[in-house]
């Protein structure tokens, strides 16, 4: 597909419609979708309210469009699930905060979130060695979803204040005893899992 000539009408109407997308999730997840207003997405973008629904056609299709914006981690074994763990300690993504904030109350931001998580939880479980990798990379993905949404949306006073680097340390044996198979875990197999950690 050939990108927008620089300067042309088309790239014009890709940036205002990134900058509506920044406004509005900014605000999804600030007042929750209930109480989002197009009027109020628009001023915080900077543009008039019909420029957003020309766009968009509605607030459903403005929320849909910043849903599917949440990105799913990259996964590549355990230490790139604490490596993404940990970069989503430091700073999650607006969108991904927004469907969380609006999972409980929102059907298509509930059926985006199980959709992403089923397809998080089946690149986990292709790394398990074991018959129960599905169990696991299940588990694996509920105990980081509460990190997340503890840490940015509960913000409680512990995890919200604490270290990243102390909060992933603290969490490597868990989720390396998870996402070893069987014979491997045992506390000899952490260690050597740890040691050869240490020397790469």
């Amino acid at each position: 597909m050939t990108a927008p000539r620089e300067g042309s009408r088309a790239e014009q109407r890709l940036r205002t419609e990134a900058r509506i997308l920044d406004a509005a999730a900014e605000l999804f997840l600030e007042a929750g979708y209930e109480r989002t207003t197009i009027r109020a997405v628009a001023s915080a973008a900077g543009v008039q309210a019909g420029l957003v629904m020309h766009y968009f056609k509605s607030k459903q299709q403005l929320f849909q469009r910043v849903i599917e914006a949440a990105p799913i981690p990259d996964v590549n074994g355990t230490e790139s699930i604490l490596t993404s763990l940990a970069g989503r300690l430091d700073s999650e993504p607006t969108a991904s905060l927004t469907l969380l904030r609006s999972m409980l109350t929102n059907p298509e931001a509930a059926d985006a979130i199980a959709t992403t998580a089923a397809r998080y939880q089946e690149l986990i479980a292709q790394g398990i060695p074991a018959d129960d990798a599905d169990l696991r990379a299940a588990i694996i993905d509920a105990i980081i979803l509460g990190l997340v949404i503890s840490r940015h949306l509960i913000k409680s006073d512990q995890l919200a204040s604490a270290d990243t680097a102390q909060i992933i340390e603290l969490l490597r044996p868990c989720v390396l005893s998870l996402a070893s198979g069987p014979d491997q875990d045992t506390p000899a197999a952490r260690r050597r899992l740890s040691r050869g950690r240490a020397r790469s």
